[in-house]
């Protein structure tokens, strides 16, 4: 009983998650923002088509096939993703990207096997990496950003209530798609960053 509403509960994430995913992408193609109310129908109606089977050849919800292909986002990932969607969301902040991408690039090698060290292990009640994600959401907070105070004390609070079938915190605070978005964001950085100096360069340009 508890595994299928464990199985029901991700599904459930796992629609409203590819409805949010489809309305960014639709924003971005059309170059415009859709007003909140919008935003909110659009991702209960694409939440619907992805949760409930929709008959024909398919005896499983889309979203299965997509958790299938993906497995379970982490609640970092995902709340990301749907906080998008509020009204006047602020951007991530590069403090948060730059960490995240620096574990990654040291997580991911050593936990496929690189190495004697396996940091994945850490994941299953490491006191150790459960501070560590305390202090992170502290910093977060010192630094302004109270979205992310917020972000990873619920990934704490799911990992601790076993929100997910996954035991491992790191499943909750980490995952492939958000490595590579961490990864992306830093070159991404430093070309606004010197597009930005060009610019500037170029208005106070003499004549």
């Amino acid at each position: 009983m508890m595994n299928q509403y464990m199985q029901l509960i991700a599904l459930l994430e796992m629609s409203i998650t590819c409805g949010v995913v489809l309305i960014i992408l639709l924003q971005k193609l059309f170059q415009m923002e859709f007003p909140f109310a919008a935003r909110v129908a659009l991702v209960l109606f694409l939440g619907n088509v992805f949760f409930w089977p929709l008959g024909m050849s398919l005896e499983l919800p889309l979203s299965a096939y997509v958790r299938g292909v993906t497995g379970d986002l982490s609640i970092v990932t995902m709340l990301l993703l749907w906080g998008a969607l509020l009204p006047s969301p602020k951007k991530t902040p590069l403090g948060f990207k730059a960490p995240i991408a620096l574990i990654a690039i040291v997580f991911y090698p050593l936990a496929l096997g690189l190495g004697m060290l396996d940091p994945y292990a850490w994941g299953y009640g490491s006191i150790g990496l459960l501070i560590c994600a305390v202090v992170f959401a502290i910093l977060c907070g010192l630094a302004g950003w109270t979205k992310g105070v917020w972000i990873l004390s619920v990934a704490i609070i799911a990992w601790a209530a076993h929100w997910h079938e996954s035991a491992n915190l790191w499943d909750y605070l980490l995952d492939p798609f958000l490595a590579i978005w961490a990864l992306l964001a830093i070159p991404s950085a430093i070309y606004l960053k010197r597009r930005e100096k060009a610019q500037s360069g170029y208005l106070f340009r003499a004549g």
